[in-house]
């Protein structure tokens, strides 16, 4: 049988296409690398059960006292492979001398819809100490199958304040937690605050519509203050407060706080004058 150049020259671009859809298919199909989830991430810990290993993250490698945002992943022992269809809750405990209680905590959901990492937040808003401890519970479902672990979690005393529990006017306990900057400039600063109020001993839900009034401070300075600032509010319910934090010069600086209602009710902190030089709420930055 005799082929003609173009008969052939049909056949091999045929041949060519085949291929190339073969390729662009399996590189559609290919999974996502689970070492690519974690970059730019450091492993808290692990904790374990008799069936899973779960490795806990955040970009420092610790928990501290306040905000924490936290990132982890479900490792199965027999197949050493990442868990991607894991319905996850967990429980943050403070055991006390005398008491338990937990603090302010988010829902647990994946980071993306085909990968393996799931995150949260959790607020401690107390430091452990030699008596005095927190734990975290991670209950969890992998189809039809429930799962359980728990681990202490190290809260160590801060040197800068960045989370403040107190009782308002209005007779409810507040939790307010710094969360942006983590790294401020000599400029105006995206600022994100949390507020949380104590529902029960283990039950903090968000608090939607208030302000929370942002006065910096440099008090080795004369306590001169700064412009530009913008008092932090909400885009929406359930969401964390934002605003704008001007920070003129480095060192350390006190960012003086009011909690104030939807009604422009000031429910706990002052405001910062020539006779008073603090607000009794605030967090401490120095750059």
């Amino acid at each position: 049988m005799k082929f003609s150049f173009k008969t052939i020259f049909a056949l091999l671009a045929m041949a060519f296409l085949i291929i190339s859809c073969r390729n662009t298919d399996d590189d559609a199909l290919e999974p996502i690398n689970p070492n690519s989830e974690i970059e730019g991430l450091l492993k808290i810990k692990e904790l374990s059960n008799d069936t899973h290993v779960i490795e806990l993250y955040s970009k420092s490698g610790i928990t501290q006292l306040g905000y924490n945002d936290l990132k982890l992943r479900i490792k199965n022992k027999s197949t050493n492979q990442y868990e991607k269809n894991a319905n996850i809750s967990w429980k943050p405990l403070m055991h006390m001398t005398d008491k338990t209680h937990s603090c302010p905590n988010s829902a647990v959901q994946k980071v993306t819809s085909d990968g393996s990492l799931y995150s949260g937040y959790i607020v401690f808003q107390m430091p452990g100490n030699a008596t005095e401890y927190w734990d975290l519970k991670i209950d969890y479902t992998i189809g039809v199958n429930t799962y359980t672990a728990t681990t202490v979690v190290d809260v160590p005393v801060e040197t800068k304040k960045t989370v403040n529990s107190f009782l308002g006017s209005d007779n409810v306990r507040y939790i307010v937690a710094f969360v942006e900057p983590k790294s401020p400039k000599v400029a105006i600063n995206d600022l994100t605050i949390g507020v949380w109020k104590m529902q029960d001993m283990m039950n903090f839900p968000m608090v939607d519509g208030n302000t929370v009034k942002v006065d910096p401070r440099m008090p080795g300075m004369g306590n001169h203050s700064s412009p530009n600032n913008v008092h932090a509010t909400q885009s929406g319910a359930g969401k964390l407060y934002n605003g704008k934090l001007s920070l003129t010069m480095t060192g350390y600086w006190k960012i003086n706080l009011q909690l104030a209602n939807a009604e422009g009710t000031v429910l706990a902190g002052q405001e910062v004058t020539d006779t008073n030089l603090a607000s009794t709420i605030f967090f401490e930055i120095d750059f």
